[in-house]
């Protein structure tokens, strides 16, 4: 076995343990990547919350005995909805 295959070994190891997360987190994190540096785990993706954050990296380890170099899931609040039904109903009222 050679340096090459052992990658592809790690990229599909890696690969499984992204969908065992996946799936404890039912969609809490978008986009959701593990990259493996040279001291532990590194995560990525997006969340709304800290707390998916959060949930995220003990997801990863309660699926891994690796350990997690860093936690680099972005966190970005959803937008405020804008011309939602409060929005319309003020300039409706004109207030």
């Amino acid at each position: 076995m050679n340096s090459q295959t052992l990658e592809v070994a790690s990229e599909d190891a890696l690969g499984v343990i992204e969908g065992q997360v996946q799936s404890r987190l039912h969609g809490r994190v978008r986009g959701l990547r593990l990259v493996a540096g040279d001291s532990g785990l590194i995560l990525l993706g997006h969340a709304q919350t800290y707390y998916a954050k959060q949930l995220a990296q003990h997801a990863v380890m309660a699926v891994t005995d690796r350990p997690i170099a860093a936690n680099e899931i972005l966190v970005s609040p959803p937008a405020p909805a804008v011309g939602g039904p409060v929005a319309y109903g003020a300039l409706v009222r004109g207030g």
